[in-house]
């Protein structure tokens, strides 16, 4: 299956608010304390914060299209937009999603394939991510595409304090 990938411009914020907040949603609501969980989506997902992302110059959204129909989105991190290491040599996976009906069709893959080739294409020679430990499905998935977990760090969903697994592959 070929996807496409557009990069995010300003015009794009209502549209990528909304696809964060339902792929978000569907990942995670069910296993997190409902009112940490609310109060985390309307911040981290709200036009304000997708806009202020949007506009980082060191921060690039790009949509997920299976033909013409947006199939999810990711978020790559350069330097200091980078959660964590903040190196010029890494690149950061921040976000990663595909929409609930499209899993399970090797699209997952074929989105991180492209997130490789430009990390590549940006001489990069690691890229790395946080994954949360109990994301086991996650966690696999990256395994499987040469990710090794290296540490990890605290993620908060409002009050609850989680742990993310950081996971890196050399390019």
């Amino acid at each position: 299956m070929k996807l496409n990938f557009q990069k995010c411009c300003e015009k794009d914020v209502k549209v990528l608010s909304k696809i964060s907040r339902e792929t978000f949603i569907d990942a995670f609501e069910k296993q997190n304390n409902p009112t940490d969980f609310k109060n985390y989506i309307s911040k981290a997902f709200s036009f304000e914060t997708m806009y202020k992302e949007l506009c980082n110059t060191a921060s690039h959204f790009f949509f997920i299209y299976k033909e013409k129909e947006l199939i999810g989105y990711f978020k790559l991190n350069e330097f200091d937009a980078q959660t964590e290491l903040k190196e010029k040599k890494g690149i950061e996976l921040e976000r990663i999603y595909i929409i609930r009906e499209h899993q399970g069709k090797s699209l997952g893959r074929e989105a991180l394939l492209k997130v490789l080739e430009m990390a590549i294409k940006k001489d990069k020679e690691y890229i790395w991510l946080g994954v949360w430990e109990r994301n086991l499905d996650a966690i696999r998935f990256y395994q499987r595409h040469g990710f090794v977990k290296f540490d990890t760090h605290p993620y908060y969903i409002g009050s609850d304090k989680q742990t993310d697994w950081l996971m890196r592959k050399e390019l």
